[in-house]
């Protein structure tokens, strides 16, 4: 839930608009990153179940943590864009 900006505000309603626009690109851009780092979570657990050779199974290893850190890194830069954004719309 995004706060309001006071209505004593100096931001004018194209600015109002421009950062709602920013808030809504910022939750793409997590879903994006939470997409990905699910996706090579999944191709690596695939990629361990279904191939034994080693080749594939150590790429399946590799894909895992890289999933993992993906969706980390994506939530670690959604929160602080959202910090950012919210200190932007309570600016007097």
């Amino acid at each position: 839930m995004s706060p309001e900006p006071r209505p004593d505000s100096t931001l004018t309603l194209s600015d109002r608009l421009a950062l709602e626009r920013t808030r809504l690109a910022n939750e793409r851009t997590v879903l994006a990153y939470l997409r990905t780092g699910m996706a090579l979570v999944v191709a690596g657990f695939s990629l361990i179940n279904f191939f034994r050779e080693h080749v594939y199974v150590w790429l399946g290893v590799c894909f895992v943590p890289v999933g993992v850190g993906t969706v980390l890194l994506g939530v670690g830069r959604f929160r602080a864009k959202r910090r950012r954004i919210r200190e932007a719309m309570q600016r007097p």
